[in-house]
């Protein structure tokens, strides 16, 4: 997550959403883009088919029923995010920069998994103040502690960031939030659709929407290794 240059007018920005609606129809489509930030925590069949109308920094639901979902005043949904997942992170002492560095994603992920569509929400937002820098700096000296550059610590951990963010994005559209599972994922459909005639593709399924605890460790230890191996201190 990163501050643009124009970071302190943001922060002088005031949030105009601070009460948000979420309109349900007969016939939907999944969690549209408008109600991306303000649907966190909603269940699964609320967002079947939303539509999110901001009128004037006021949300307003036009026609059908609806129920309301409060935003957290003065905060977007991003900055409120971090904050929970700066408070809930333990940070081990004394341990290697690879570790820190999976530490920290692991814990992403969980505050990610917490929100439905939470990496959607997360990415590409600006925060609202600099209030993450406190715990970004002490990150990144884990790493120029170890031996990397300042430059290079910023750009390894951009890099596994941008693989847990991506990897949750896709973990969300199968299971939206714990318990659940989201409609069109059913395995052995998947390989009857696809057939015979490309049977690699057909048994990829269990390998890419099964078992996502176990793919995430294994991708991040895959980052990491890359990380150490070509921008890692002793890569050079």
């Amino acid at each position: 997550m990163a501050v643009g240059a124009d970071e302190e007018e943001a922060a002088a920005r005031p949030v105009a959403v601070a009460d948000v609606v979420v309109l349900v129809e007969e016939v939907g489509v999944r969690a549209a883009d408008s109600v991306r930030p303000y649907g966190a925590r909603a269940p699964q069949e609320a967002l079947e088919g939303v539509e999110l109308r901001i009128v004037g920094g006021k949300s307003r639901a036009v026609d059908g029923q609806h129920r309301e979902v409060r935003a957290t005043e003065g905060v977007e949904m991003a900055t409120a995010m971090y904050r929970d997942m700066a408070r809930r992170l333990a940070v081990t002492e004394g341990v290697t920069w690879q570790e820190r560095l999976m530490e920290v994603q692991r814990g992403l992920r969980r505050t990610l998994l917490g929100y439905r569509d939470g990496a959607k929400v997360f990415s590409g937002t600006r925060f609202t103040d600099t209030g993450h820098a406190e715990t970004m700096d002490a990150h990144l000296r884990v790493l120029v502690d170890a031996g990397f550059t300042p430059s290079v610590a910023a750009r390894a951990s951009f890099i596994v960031y941008s693989f847990t963010l991506g990897f949750v994005v896709e973990e969300q559209a199968v299971e939206p939030m714990e318990g659940e599972r989201a409609r069109g994922y059913d395995l052995e459909k998947r390989a009857e659709r696809i057939g015979a005639d490309y049977p690699l593709a057909a048994a990829a399924g269990a390998d890419l929407f099964l078992d996502f605890e176990e793919r995430f460790e294994e991708g991040l230890r895959a980052v990491v290794a890359g990380i150490e191996a070509t921008l890692g201190p002793a890569s050079g």
